[in-house]
């Protein structure tokens, strides 16, 4: 493509009702750049709100279980009808509704009720603005089970945007050689918009929410925290992965492979320049040794302990395979001389961590086994941090200096690149501590 190209993405909030959806038309129309549109269902408008999809879903399960759902879906018809009427636009709201009563009523099929919320707003936005409406059943492929297939979406979903000059896509959806819908998981309309961004080579891929930028700490826990100017693809997939619920994780890989630029902006901020994430920093530009610190809660510690663990007797090996046919997944697996210690969900392990154990023993004869519940594991990020200081051992000094117990260390190769395991109980604390050390760095 010869001309310059942006591909903007809009979550929830800032398709929630009419309002929000003039502001995103100042928006595109602010920059003729913004040629592709990506948009998630409408989220809340207030509060106690509930989201378009949650309202489908509730839809879906009522029909599963055959009982009425009519309440639901007239819930459904009248946000979108605020939406059309508040746009001032005829569409044919009760023709594509229909459609989808049809289907709850004869073969309700989650993945589709699901996806609704992204269809009609898509349409809606895309008549509205007088955009090409891409249906991503066209050109988003998923395998049967369910799998993405990466390489022909990026060939049907090139060929199905190129010809355009400007389209609006649904996001978090695409369906199978048959037809059948698939969605991704929440927050999935990341992903389509950064698969988009892919398929046309676009010079920039903005996600626009409510939020200007990425908080280097969770505003929950630390009053107040800075945005992050720059950051790099890294840091902000493991950020996105430790609880940083401004961009889904995956989007994120999409885009570092083909270094597209990744701007976090602000729907009600437009001004704001928000988070710019890039592979290398732009000339000139200095960045906090620590870039940002995020955790997950609910998490469990596996302990085994036997002599010469790592001599190649193949114990480590063992001891994954005991967890892949329990189809148990783990967070981070530390082997040492003598140890393996394996970081896992509480929520995951709590229906077989008595058996999971007998089996250990039964298989493996450790030394000494262990388990610690009601831990978090908090990452701490920053690819400047061993460049221009000690940051990595301060922030553990920080912590001791806290009184806060560190349970289980990981440190990434040669940049700052922690996870850091502490009690429940002192989560808060820790993540104030390091966030408090951060700004000490200026």
């Amino acid at each position: 493509m010869n001309k310059r190209v942006v591909v903007a993405k809009f979550g929830g909030t800032s398709v929630a009702d009419a309002a929000q959806i003039r502001k995103i038309e100042n928006i595109i129309k602010s920059c003729p750049e913004r040629r592709f549109i990506v948009v998630s269902a409408p989220g809340k408008r207030f509060p106690d709100d509930i989201k378009v999809t949650d309202l489908l879903l509730n839809c879906y399960e009522k029909a599963s279980a055959g009982v009425p759902f009519a309440a639901e879906l007239e819930d459904i018809r009248r946000r979108f009808r605020d939406i059309t009427d508040g746009l001032g636009m005829a569409f044919p709201l009760d023709e594509e509704l229909e459609v989808l009563e049809n289907s709850l009523k004869t073969e309700p099929l989650r993945d589709f009720a699901a996806s609704r919320g992204e269809y009609l707003t898509a349409k809606i936005v895309a008549q509205y603005l007088g955009y090409t409406f891409v249906d991503p059943a066209w050109c988003v492929c998923f395998d049967e089970d369910g799998q993405l297939n990466g390489p022909m979406t990026n060939r049907t979903m090139r060929a199905s945007l190129l010809p355009l000059s400007h389209a609006v896509i649904a996001g978090f959806y695409g369906a199978d050689m048959a037809g059948t819908i698939h969605t991704f998981e929440r927050g999935g309309s990341d992903i389509t918009g950064s698969l988009a961004a892919c398929a046309i080579g676009a010079d920039l891929y903005e996600n626009w929410t409510d939020v200007s930028g990425l908080y280097a700490a969770d505003p929950g826990i630390v009053k107040t925290p800075k945005t992050v100017a720059f950051m790099s693809y890294r840091e902000l997939r493991t950020l996105s992965y430790m609880g940083a619920s401004v961009l889904h994780s995956d989007a994120v890989l999409s885009a570092s492979e083909m270094e597209i630029p990744i701007n976090i902006r602000n729907t009600n901020k437009p001004e704001d320049p928000g988070t710019m994430i890039m592979r290398h920093l732009p000339p000139g530009v200095k960045k906090n040794p620590l870039t940002g610190v995020a955790g997950r809660k609910g998490m469990s510690l596996v302990q085994i302990e036997k002599v010469m663990v790592s001599d190649g007797s193949g114990f480590s090996a063992l001891m994954l395979d005991i967890l892949k046919e329990r189809s148990l997944p783990f967070e981070y697996c530390l082997t040492g001389i003598d140890s393996i210690t394996l970081v896992i969900r509480s929520d995951l392990l709590e229906s077989c961590k008595d058996d999971l154990l007998e089996e250990i023993r039964s298989t493996l004869n450790p030394d000494f086994i262990g388990l610690r519940e009601n831990l978090s594991l908090i990452a701490v990020t920053g690819e400047k941090a061993t460049e221009s200081s000690d940051a990595n051992v301060r922030v553990l000094q920080r912590l001791t200096e806290e009184g806060i117990e560190i349970s289980t260390i990981n440190q990434g190769a040669g940049k700052l690149n922690l996870l850091i395991g502490v009690p429940e109980d002192r989560y808060e604390d820790a993540i104030r501590a390091i966030y408090d050390f951060r700004e000490s760095l200026g």
